[in-house]
């Protein structure tokens, strides 16, 4: 499948759409990171936490996008 210019590619929609699903206990997610994206943690929170800054990912899953913004926003504001 090929995307329009400018519109997410699959790994960023994929990305997004982890964190709509909820997840059973500890782990669960991490594991399905691994196994479904093939990405380690680190490189899985990298990827999303720079996906909360472009306009792309905001316009393709708004309500997401800034649900993850408010959260970090309140972890920031309690350093």
């Amino acid at each position: 499948m090929t995307t329009e210019p400018g519109a997410l590619g699959e790994r960023e929609q994929a990305v997004l759409a982890m964190e709509r699903r909820s997840w059973p206990g500890p782990g669960a997610k991490e594991r399905a990171v691994r196994e479904g994206l093939g990405l380690s943690a680190t490189r899985y929170y990298q990827l999303l936490n720079a996906l909360l800054d472009d306009p792309r990912a905001l316009a393709h899953d708004p309500v997401t996008v800034n649900r993850l913004r408010r959260v970090r926003a309140e972890r920031e504001s309690r350093r």
